[in-house]
């Protein structure tokens, strides 16, 4: 899984005109699977992003973490993190296909829900426009494939 990390002061996502999901600070993750992810990276992936402490504490360093400024999660499904791009027009041959994706982004916002996060989203396929407020701007990539196998 791969995912790309925007801490955020907030951050929407629309579809067909309509807000689907909103949050104010926390983070926002453009959530990509991959034909090889299981509920294990799932897992995974939710705990070291919930965990990651990329909020300024008291004295201006990045030491908190979401729970610590009560923060919620925006995901965004985005197969387009498994773009293969060798040719001018990418691939996304690479991503995993939705029947076994689905479940996962799903398992990954299970995680992060019983971690005690509100967690938001988009609809997995659907054409969107995400709205967000960057603070910093922080943003970092996650790929569980540097973690294991």
């Amino acid at each position: 899984m791969k995912a790309v990390v925007t801490r955020v002061n907030s951050a929407s996502v629309e579809i067909d005109g309509q807000v689907n999901g909103a949050i104010g600070k926390g983070f926002l993750v453009l959530l990509g699977i991959g034909p090889e992810d299981t509920e294990t990276e799932a897992e995974l992936l939710a705990e070291k992003i919930c965990n990651c402490r990329i909020f300024s504490d008291e004295n201006g360093k990045m030491n908190l973490n979401l729970e610590a400024v009560g923060g919620s999660l925006l995901v965004v499904s985005q197969f387009t993190l498994y773009a293969d791009l060798k040719s001018r027009r990418p691939s996304f041959s690479g991503a995993g296909k939705p029947d076994m994706a689905i479940p996962l982004y799903e398992q990954f916002m299970a995680c992060c829900r019983e971690r005690g996060f509100q967690v938001e989203h988009g609809e997995f396929g659907a054409d969107m426009k995400v709205i967000s407020e960057n603070d910093g701007p922080v943003t970092l990539l996650f790929d569980t494939a540097d973690w294991q196998r």
